[in-house]
């Protein structure tokens, strides 16, 4: 499910009453890429400035990287993970180390994904975070800003802002200005799980409650296993009329003829495809979870037999 969310561009003079006359966003350039937002993207975001806030006891922003895929115009952001930082004359200076490790890290698992930029919480682009973006620049030539709103509490939708930047010539200088992007939201099954079990869990207090898409997923279970039952009651009866222990009824056999025609339209590449990487899936899944807990059993094992290793050599040193 795509939800479109197009972002109205906003002509910004002046970055409050302490700063200086300066133009942060352009007024008229046109995007040049098209945004795709993962929902899990905006619920690390939203947990990270709540954890912040609950171990600082204010409200401070956080910073942190964008990762996912690219293909030429189309971007399509798929998780993000937090940056470290220090503050050095009131700026903001991006550890590269921390960056260093946390992308390898995420590249031993996801080798797919790659760094498109990065994210913050605040209303609006400020100069602060221009310097930052040069920073950011250092890592990939053309990367992705994203705002979000969290001073606001009553919002009717997302506070999130997508911003990409260019350098345009201003007031006979070359400026660095950000350009606001639209963005649609690109769900994925789990996630639409995930954010509804959320969702339905900030409505209510009762956690034990089952959320529509877990309701929608019983019943898709129950109509594949009752169709399952139909499938296999139309071939015993074909069967049976084969071995001549049933009259044959030419209206039944019809239609299970024509049913069976059928079968060939799921047969084409892109299902199979789509199928066999589902199922290897799911297997890989459940390998790992026999893995971890067969890894689970060895080291316990050898935490028994470090103990019984130790009280051993207890009991020699006594003997001497």
């Amino acid at each position: 499910m795509e939800v479109d969310k197009p972002i109205e561009k906003m002509d910004i003079d002046e970055i409050g009453e302490s700063s200086s006359k300066k133009q942060i966003v352009a007024k008229s350039m046109q995007p040049s890429v098209v945004i795709s937002l993962h929902p899990l993207v905006l619920m690390n975001i939203s947990e990270h400035w709540t954890r912040i806030r609950a171990q600082e006891g204010s409200s401070l922003a956080v910073y942190g990287a964008l990762i996912g895929k690219q293909e030429g115009r189309k971007i399509e952001i798929f998780n993000s993970f937090e940056l470290k930082y220090e503050t050095i004359d009131g700026d903001i200076v991006i550890n590269r180390d921390y960056y260093n490790t946390k992308e390898e890290q995420y590249k031993q698992v996801f080798s797919d994904l790659d760094f498109l930029g990065w994210y913050t919480t605040s209303p609006a682009p400020t100069d602060k975070h221009i310097k930052i973006h040069r920073q950011i620049c250092q890592i990939n030539e053309s990367p992705i800003l994203l705002l979000m709103d969290t001073s606001n509490k009553h919002v009717e939708q997302l506070p999130i802002q997508l911003f990409e930047s260019v350098i345009d010539i201003v007031a006979g200088e070359a400026t660095m200005l950000f350009v606001p992007l639209t963005y649609t939201l690109a769900t994925e099954e789990a996630e639409r799980i995930g954010v509804d079990h959320v969702a339905r869990v900030a409505q209510s207090n009762d956690t034990n409650s089952n959320s529509f898409v877990a309701d929608h997923l019983i019943a898709q279970h129950v109509a594949i296993k009752m169709l399952h039952s139909r499938v296999k009651l139309v071939l015993e009866y074909v069967e049976a009329v084969c071995e001549g222990k049933l009259k044959a009824n030419h209206e039944i056999l019809r239609e299970a003829f024509t049913l069976s025609h059928r079968l060939p339209v799921v047969q084409n590449p892109m299902f199979k495809e789509e199928f066999h990487t589902q199922s290897n899936d799911v297997g890989l899944i459940m390998y790992l979870g026999t893995l971890t807990k067969a890894a689970n059993d060895i080291n316990q094992l050898v935490n028994k037999f470090n103990l019984l290793h130790d009280r051993q050599s207890r009991r020699m040193r006594f003997f001497f």
